[in-house]
Formats: C-alpha cells, structure tokens, sequence
C-alpha cells in the first residue's frame, strides 16, 4: 500500500522519526561537493550523507581510512553551501572518535561549528558506546553504521556480508538497541541479511537505513557516484544504476577533443 507523502521545506532528526512512525520511506544519498550536493537536495533526497567513502570515489584510495578529519570538513563545507531542504550527516572519519571519547566530542564539534553539518555518523555499538555518549551529552545528533563497517575492514579481511552467523547477528540485534537506548536518531544497517535487517528495524523506533541490507526497512542510501555509473568496477548486487555516466561523459569528452582538433570548436556562434 503507497503511503502519502509529507512535504518537508526542511528535514530533520524530527523529520526521519516521524516518516518511520507514517511509514514513509527515507531517501539518502552521498555527496561530496557543491554541484552535485545541490542537484540532489534540488531533488528532494532527505538526507545527504557526507562519507567518508569520499577517500574512495574523490581521492582514489583503496579504504575509507586514509581520509582525514580536515578533509571531511572541507567537504561537508562545500555540501552544507549547497543545501536547502535535506538533512547533511557527516562521517567521524576512522581514527577520530574509537579510542578516546574526548578525542570523539572534539572531532565532533570541529566537523558541526566549522562545516555547518547537521549530524555525524560513527561505525560501531558497543566498543564505542562512551564515544557515542560524549558526543550525544554535549547536543550533537548521531546516527549509528553497523553491519559491514568500512572503517574496520582490515579487521574483517572482506566486504562479505556480515552477521550470517547467529552469534554475530545476535551482537548487532544488541548493538543496534544499544545506540537506540544511547540516543542516536537513525542507524544503517550495510550488507546485512534482509531477514536480519527487518528483526531489527521491526523492533526499533528510530529509522534503520539499509545499503545491501533488502527492502524491509525504514530507508535506502547509495553512492550517488554508483548510482549514476560514473564507477564501473564496483559492482554488489544491491547496487542499482540509474545512469552510465562513464560511458556518456567519456563519449562527450571524446566528442569535445575531436570537436578541437578538427577547428569545429569553437563555431561563429560561439565566439565574441
């Protein structure tokens, strides 16, 4: 059955609760810089992550891991520029917030006073619960990632999917109700069994958020650069492109180059 759909002019924490509690789904993607930050909040996506996966599909690396905590700013900066309507959660980048809760409330603080972010996100339950607690007391929204975590990766040795086994999956149940208890105002749930997923979005009343995670839960989120196939060698099964951006800008580029060598560029029209 289709749900009407609330018209927000701003979303919200507030906001996300309550299109849980409507049974209205929650849409979510990345971004990293102006232009495509503002395409997306132009297209009423509710929530603009900024992810850390930015040290993947903007800087090249390998992990999430070698981002930095000035970089995230510096991206989140230039999404926040752009906004109007969506909510802007920014990545803790790995090595700012595990070891030492004061370390997390500082690095919390330096990514909402100097990017104007919204909220912040961490990877993890109960290893990171003072963490979460230090960053919650002192007024910051959090959302909660479990599931694959990309920041533990070496840890895991695999992007598999992850609590297949009970003894995992029951600690992500507990996890999961955890950061609920603790205060957070959503989770994502990443490459979880579907049947798991709904478990623990059926027993919350905070939104979960799904990447790989089925369709039973409150939300979706994507990396707008895989969404719009501008990669092309990352491929998971729950991945859904709307686009193959690579092969259309490339044969543009193409057009362009040889629109230069042969004098076709720039045409009468097009000069002063």
């Amino acid at each position: 059955m289709s749900v009407a759909k609330k018209e927000y002019k701003r979303v919200t924490v507030k906001s996300l609760v309550d299109m849980k509690k409507n049974g209205e789904r929650i849409s979510m993607l990345t971004a990293y810089d102006y232009s495509m930050a503002k395409i997306i909040d132009d297209a009423n996506v509710d929530v603009i992550l900024v992810g850390d996966s930015a040290s993947n599909v903007m800087a090249g690396h390998e992990t999430t891991l070698p981002i930095t905590l000035d970089q995230m700013i510096y991206h989140a900066s230039s999404v926040i520029r752009a906004i109007t309507r969506s909510l802007v959660v920014v990545d803790i980048p790995f090595g700012s917030y595990q070891s030492d809760p004061r370390e997390a409330l500082r690095s919390a603080i330096r990514i909402m006073k100097e990017s104007g972010a919204h909220a912040i996100k961490v990877e993890g339950g109960l290893e990171i619960k003072d963490s979460v607690k230090r960053i919650l007391n002192a007024g910051i929204p959090v959302m909660g990632h479990l599931g694959l975590t990309p920041q533990s990766i070496y840890k895991f040795g695999t992007y598999t999917v992850r609590a297949k086994e009970n003894e995992e999956a029951t600690k992500l149940k507990q996890d999961a109700l955890l950061l609920q208890k603790l205060g957070c105002f959503a989770i994502v749930l990443e490459k979880i069994p579907a049947k798991l997923a709904k478990e623990v979005a059926e027993s919350l009343t905070i939104p979960v958020i799904g990447i790989g995670a089925g369709s039973d839960v409150d939300g979706q989120v994507l990396v707008i650069h895989d969404l719009l196939g501008m990669t092309k060698e990352f491929n998971p099964r729950f991945l859904r492109r709307y686009m193959n951006l690579y092969e259309e800008m490339g044969n543009a580029i193409s057009q362009y180059v040889d629109d230069v060598k042969t004098r076709d560029f720039p045409n009468e029209e097009e000069q002063y």
